[in-house]
């Protein structure tokens, strides 16, 4: 039997006390699956619920291994799958866990080529946040040449990513951040307008800078910290995108909007999610959720545009720190602890 190494969970914990590095049978794709062999994972904070037990809406059954995105070739392919062998990808692993280890097993419909003249560790940095922050800027905002951006998180793998397309498309940029360090990384990735949300107000200094209307587009990955002073600087007929529930994801599925306050406001509240699916998936899933999700499509429209991009040194990765393999409980915990900026990659 031939077998791999990876970190899995017993129970629920902090990364350094129940994250264990199990020798365990190599996976083998279903229909519509592959098989990567992992060369980068990409840490994300969705990835920490899943270790130390916090929300999500389905809960794996132990042990399993955490990880949401991989980065690597793919060497094995499931039936309706075989035409990515070979392929060098970055790509979602299957019901969003599962990366944490040497091989991964990934539906194909979230599998993406990323060509060969983008070296490691920056080629694995640009899947995840980078389509977010597409999809919001973009497809769900609109965003136009000359209009206004408020990021928050600016130093962060999304944000960071944003700051960097809406850059590029022309528009103006605010973007908070938590620290002097990080401040500097957003006014260094291009942000007009860099604010240190510990100690500054940046609802008085957006209003103040936009001689009191606001900005266009709101690019919200924080949630409840930042909602209100967010929603009192949102333009007439602003967009604002939620993106995530970073400061306390407890609210992602509890009543705490209120309603008269969006009405007020004057704005359209807009919700994004990375997920993309094949057509028929997408009526199922609108049929029997009721949600929305994206056509693969889209997503590979989302990849070419960002790769092209790179390639013209428009936008960069931003990656931290890129610790090896046998570092990974430390670095999942460094992000918890918010001591990283950009992205965190680990090499195997």
């Amino acid at each position: 039997m031939e077998t791999m190494r990876a970190w899995r969970v017993h129970e629920y914990g902090e990364p350094l006390e129940v994250l264990r590095l199990d020798e365990i049978a190599l996976p083998d794709p279903g229909p519509g699956e592959v098989r990567i062999k992992v060369q980068a994972i990409p840490l994300n904070l969705n990835d920490l619920e899943r270790i130390t037990g916090g929300n999500m809406m389905v809960r794996p059954e132990f042990p399993y291994s955490p990880g949401m995105e991989v980065f690597g070739v793919v060497d094995a392919c499931g039936a309706g799958a075989e035409g990515l062998l070979g392929q060098r990808v970055a790509a979602i692993t299957r019901q969003a866990h599962g990366g944490f280890a040497e091989y991964a097993i990934c539906p194909a419909v979230g599998v993406f080529e990323i060509a060969d003249d983008i070296a490691l560790p920056d080629a694995a940095a640009l899947f995840f946040p980078f389509h977010l922050a597409w999809l919001g800027l973009f497809d769900r905002a609109d965003l136009q040449a000359g209009e206004t951006v408020l990021i928050h998180a600016g130093a962060g793998g999304s944000g960071s990513a944003a700051i960097q397309l809406a850059k590029a498309f022309g528009a103006t940029v605010f973007a908070t951040a938590g620290s002097d360090a990080k401040v500097e990384l957003c006014l260094e990735l291009g942000a007009d307008h860099a604010i240190n949300y510990n100690t500054e107000d940046f609802s008085e200094i957006v209003l103040a800078e936009t001689a009191g209307r606001g900005v266009d587009v709101v690019f919200d990955n924080v949630g409840e910290a930042v909602m209100d002073a967010s929603f009192k600087c949102t333009a007439y007929n602003g967009r604002y995108l939620m993106m995530g529930f970073a400061s306390n994801k407890l609210v992602a599925d509890e009543p705490f909007i209120v309603p008269r306050r969006i009405a007020m406001g004057n704005f359209k509240l807009c919700g994004v999610l990375l997920n993309y699916q094949s057509d028929d998936m997408i009526a199922l899933i609108k049929q029997g959720m009721g949600w929305n999700v994206a056509p693969r499509g889209l997503g590979e429209i989302a990849t070419n545009d960002i790769v092209e991009l790179v390639r013209s040194g428009a936008v960069r990765a931003v990656v931290g720190s890129a610790p090896d393999f046998t570092e990974l409980p430390q670095a999942i915990t460094a992000m918890a602890e918010r001591d990283t900026v950009g992205r965190v990659i680990v090499m195997l």
